[in-house]
Parts: structure tokens; sequence; C-alpha cells
């Protein structure tokens, strides 16, 4: 029998900014002391978020074939990035990736398919696939399958889809640099018919796509005033292939940085270490838990990520909580000995 515990997510942020456009410019711009805006994004993330940390599973459910000329995307049309491409996974397959995705620890399981916009035909299967995950699995589902109208968005609200993925990327004014194949007024469109249908919004950045500070301080504040839940927040990963034109030099300090501002604009929001994390954040991911409270593990789509069980480490090595679907504790801290034992045996064999 399957032990699914549905605990509803907010829909919506709500909380005010507690930064102004200046301030957070202030603070990417190196004009703060970086342990006294940490401070203030940590203690916000305490408020809104406890000790907990949420992980999130990506299963790349359709690869390359896309249409759209997104410059950072190994999956764009003519990317000649040398991506497996492959149409739409099996059902079964899609439902066992999410049961190991369950068993792993992973609190949500999303779903991603290449492309401009999903088919009503598509929209059907997928439903059928969230139908059966939240029968079978149990597990929540986030699904990201580019552009929707109102029907689709409805159809799978009905389904029992929760939370949906489409990311405004960078600010308006930056967009026309990194796309010209729909508009960034697409993608709000989009973001407004799931708000319309009651499904959480996901919709997050890319960091380090030749944006300027100012840019990125739009994009956190456009996330607010769309009251955005859940904000990936992503550094750019340079795939052969890609089209943009001035990528910015990323330090671990400035994407910390990044991290805070997008916490203290949008302090009720799920803040999400996206693509980039080991390589950019290096020796400070652990740091960066203080003010992001979940993190995708196990990859990005076509770029290889953490294992699973060294997120978990972690994440208890900072003394914070692994949080699985049903809202039971994958890990209390006060136990961490006698949990890496059970899930790392191998470094308590005996020589």
């Amino acid at each position: 029998m399957n032990s699914f515990i549905e605990i509803a997510d907010p829909i919506h942020s709500t909380a005010p900014p507690l930064i102004t456009h200046d301030e957070a410019l202030a603070i990417l711009n190196a004009e703060t002391i970086l342990t006294e805006s940490l401070h203030r994004a940590a203690e916000a993330r305490k408020e809104h978020f406890s000790d907990k940390v949420r992980i999130h599973i990506l299963d790349n459910i359709k690869n390359g074939r896309c249409a759209e000329d997104c410059g950072y995307c190994a999956q764009r049309s003519n990317s000649q990035s040398g991506i497996d491409e492959y149409g739409l996974k099996n059902e079964n397959e899609i439902l066992e990736n999410a049961r190991q995705a369950k068993q792993a620890g992973a609190y949500r399981f999303c779903m991603v398919t290449a492309g401009t916009a999903p088919s009503i035909r598509a929209v059907e299967d997928l439903s059928r696939v969230i139908e059966r995950i939240q029968r079978e699995i149990g597990i929540k589902v986030c699904l990201s399958a580019g552009l929707l109208d109102a029907q689709k968005a409805n159809r799978l609200k009905s389904a029992g889809l929760d939370r949906y993925n489409h990311n405004l990327n960078t600010a308006r004014s930056h967009y026309p640099e990194i796309c010209d194949s729909h508009t960034y007024d697409d993608r709000l469109e989009t973001l407004r018919h799931l708000s319309t249908a009651g499904i959480a919004q996901c919709s997050g950045v890319i960091v380090g796509m030749g944006e300027t500070n100012s840019d990125l301080v739009e994009v956190a504040f456009a996330l607010k005033a769309n009251r955005v839940i859940s904000i990936p927040v992503n550094f750019f990963i340079p795939i052969p292939g890609h089209t943009i034109k001035n990528p910015r030099m990323l330090t671990p300090d400035y994407c910390l940085r990044a991290l805070i501002v997008f916490r203290l604009i949008n302090p009720d929001s799920e803040i999400r270490l996206g693509a980039g994390r080991e390589g950019y954040l290096r020796g400070l991911q652990p740091i960066s838990l203080l003010v992001a409270n979940s993190l995708f593990a196990s990859g990005y789509l076509n770029v290889k990520g953490s294992d699973i069980k060294e997120t978990i480490q972690m994440i208890t090595d900072m003394g914070l909580i692994p949080q699985t679907e049903s809202g039971v504790d994958l890990a209390v801290h006060e136990n961490a000995f006698l949990y890496a034992q059970e899930n790392f045996p191998e470094m308590y064999k005996s020589n």
C-alpha cells in the first residue's frame, strides 16, 4: 500500500521583499559585508523553512529535437552539442524513475520535456503519468514542458499536478540576448495560466549569461511580482555549442550573494540550488544552504551533478534535515552518526 501523505505546499509567495532594488544591487556589487547579508538571509530562511532541506530529482523524459533557440541549452535547435535525442519515455520507465527518486529520499520528482509546448495529446499522456505517480508511488511532482494555455494548465491540474516549472531565466531587458524564437511575455503568460489554474509556479533564473547586476535584481523582483513560490537559481554552464555572447565569470562569493538577493526579495519562496552549484559555489555549497532550502541532486538534464548520497551527507553535516514528501524527516542531526552508518556503510567497513 502506498504511504503517501499529501502535505499541501503554498500556491503563492505572499511575504513582502526585505530589501529594496538599491540594497540588492549593493549586495551584488560587494558593497556590503558578506557575513552581514548572509545572516539576514539565513534568518529569513529559518523563519519560513526551519532547518529543513528538500531534495529534487530531475528526469529528462524527452530529450532534444527542440525548435527553440535558447542560447544556453544543449537541446536547442542546431546546438551541435552531441546529446542523445529521444522521444517521450515509456510510461512504466518514468514511473520506475519516480519510484527510485522517492526511495532515494527525494522530496519532489521533476519531469522535464524538450520542446516549445506540449500538444493536446502530449498533455493527456503526461496527465496519465502524473495520475499514476500520485496513485501508485506517492511523491510530489513538478512538470516542465514548455508554454501552456489555459486548457492545458487546467487539464494538468485535474490530473493532480501541483507544481509546474517555467523559468523566466533572465530579465525582460536581457531576454532578446539569450533567445529570439519566443518572448519574455510568452513565458509570463504561461505563469499566469498556471496561477489561474491553481498550480504553483516554479520559475527561476540562470546566473552568468551576460546580464548586469541590475538585470539580476530586475528578474528577482519580477518573480516576486508574480508571487512565484519556487525559484531555482542556476549558474550558467557553457555547454559545447552555446550562443551566449558574453558569459560572465562567476566566483563563489558572487554566487552566494546572488542567492542572498533572491532570498531577501522572495523570503517565503523555496530557493533552490540549481545547475552549476558544484562547480561555481565549490566550498561555499554547505554555507549556501543557510540561504537556500532546496537543491537538485543526481544531475541536471544533460549535465552530471552530485550523487544524492553526497548531497544528503552535505545537508546533515550542516545540521540541517532532509525532508521527504510526506513531511517525515529523513535524518536528524543528533543521530547523524547512526544515519551515516546505515546509509554510507562503505565508510565504516573494517579493513
